[in-house]
């Protein structure tokens, strides 16, 4: 369902999804897509009277995208082209081979390595994702088991997926989930991501207590967060 509401001179358009939930959930996505999940009985007034409750930080989050002129990444999988892994960019270097059978990517020497036996660019992304998607589970695995001196409770499981609008999640059984994604951000972001997912084994909501033991761990978790907020978009194939 498509609503709008007004803030100020400006009217935002907005999608309606009903779900089994309590409360409202706000999502702002670039370039300009508000999403917005509502309990199933919840009324079209009471849904544009709490979202234009919210119309600053939408449009902040709206001005932000337009700001720094966000576009989709577009791949070419050419020579030289840079790729992020864990915060630093590496140029892609191609070998062409008819003597394997698949592509394989390797990181060495400060270069992004794959050797293909084909120019189809489908096949090359295919097996770069797969490729951050091992690491991701790799890294992601590392970072759980250091941080876990600080926990009382362990994750039932550790999975790297498809996440299009999270960093990662926990479930209600402590299984964490994490977005194959995460492994281009910096060691510090992505540790983020790791203790505070972590950290809802104990809190299960954004409450205080909840940032207050994430903080406890990582003192400087605003600032991780915060690169986070202003990288994310790049971190894409």
């Amino acid at each position: 369902m498509k609503l709008e509401f007004k803030y100020g001179t400006r009217n935002v358009p907005f999608d309606v999804v009903r779900a089994k939930r309590k409360t409202v959930k706000i999502v702002v996505s670039p370039p300009d897509q508000v999403v917005v999940t509502v309990p199933m009985r919840m009324s079209q007034k009471q849904i544009i009277d709490v979202v234009t409750a919210k119309g600053n930080w939408i449009l902040k989050k709206i001005d932000y995208f337009k700001e720094i002129d966000y576009f989709p990444v577009k791949r070419e999988y050419i020579e030289d082209e840079l790729f992020m892994y864990l915060g630093k960019y590496y140029p892609l270097k191609i070998e062409y081979s008819s003597d394997i059978k698949k592509p394989e990517i390797m990181l060495c020497n400060d270069q992004l390595r794959i050797k293909t036996n084909t120019e189809n660019k489908d096949i090359m992304q295919k097996t770069m994702e797969q490729w951050y998607r091992t690491m991701a589970q790799k890294v992601i695995g590392e970072r759980v088991r250091y941080y876990q001196k600080f926990f009382n409770t362990e994750p039932k499981d550790i999975k790297v997926k498809e996440q299009k609008k999270r960093w990662g999640s926990c479930t209600y059984d402590n299984r964490l989930l994490f977005n194959w994604r995460c492994i281009m951000a910096t060691l510090e972001s992505l540790d983020y991501i790791v203790v505070h997912e972590m950290s809802h084994m104990h809190h299960k909501n954004h409450s205080k207590q909840f940032w207050s033991f994430v903080e406890s761990i990582l003192p400087d978790y605003k600032a991780r967060k915060e690169w986070l907020r202003d990288n994310g978009i790049k971190m894409n194939l």
